[in-house]
């Protein structure tokens, strides 16, 4: 279990290392562009904004988890694979490499807005860090507000000693949106999950009641009835129906 969670973890880093490099370069195209890290500031001015760099780096894949689509896709895909009956397969790194590209399609538009709004300017030193920051979120919250269910957003609101001032809109705190956002993602994940598992678990039952009629009673269903769902997943072309039905949902 350890294993696969690092696993996981390697892989979402790895993968959105070169979805952010894929980003730089579409948008950039062949200019060249460095980082600033004070050259004629004091070594522990330097030192701070090297701190802060790594610090963003490392913080990347968190990123990726709570502002994204990443949530809902991975756990769809996570319930597909156990709805078809298949524990390792396809492996962990392979659902999370799926997921992570599917992401980056559904939110290559946000990216794009963010990165002229915010991350553009800044590196073009029109703008200060001050400003940047709000401008390259505001095209993420407009996403996640856009997706949230408004009685999870009200209940999380309601904890809060000045909630009732909170309004279901892109300006609302962090604090309250993403959290919001992750339970609403996850909440639908579990909805579209049922609706898959259902084709599933229909081939196990009439699988289990054929064997039971024919005396097999210690022959397990599940062994049976993987090469039919297997084969019924494989006629129905269901990955491409899945990733087009999940990504279609976003636009």
């Amino acid at each position: 279990m350890k294993r696969n969670l690092l696993l996981v973890n390697r892989g979402i880093s790895v993968w959105l290392t070169i979805v952010v490099f894929a980003a730089f370069a579409t948008q950039a195209g062949a200019q060249e562009f460095s980082i600033d890290l004070g050259e004629d500031g004091s070594l522990t001015a330097r030192s701070i904004q090297l701190l802060l760099l790594i610090t963003v780096l490392s913080i990347a894949p968190g990123i990726a988890i709570v502002a994204t689509s990443f949530p809902f896709l991975v756990t769809v895909l996570a319930i597909l694979r156990q709805g078809i009956g298949l524990q390792q397969s396809p492996p962990n790194m392979l659902l999370v490499s799926l997921a992570l590209f599917l992401t980056y399609f559904v939110m290559e538009p946000t990216f794009t807005a963010a990165w002229q709004s915010g991350i553009a300017p800044f590196l073009a030193e029109s703008i200060d860090l001050e400003t940047a920051i709000p401008r390259a979120l505001q095209p993420f919250r407009e996403f996640m507000a856009a997706r949230l269910d408004a009685e999870t957003f009200f209940a999380l609101s309601a904890l809060r000693p000045d909630g009732d001032t909170f309004n279901l809109n892109p300006d609302a705190p962090l604090s309250v949106l993403v959290p919001s956002f992750l339970l609403s993602e996850i909440a639908r994940a579990f909805e579209i999950g049922f609706l898959i598992f259902l084709p599933f678990l229909i081939i196990d039952l009439v699988v289990a009641a054929v064997l039971m009629s024919m005396g097999m009673m210690m022959v397990p269903p599940v062994i049976v009835s993987l090469p039919f769902k297997l084969a019924f997943f494989v006629v129905a072309d269901g990955w491409t129906l899945i990733a087009t039905s999940l990504v279609r949902g976003y636009f």
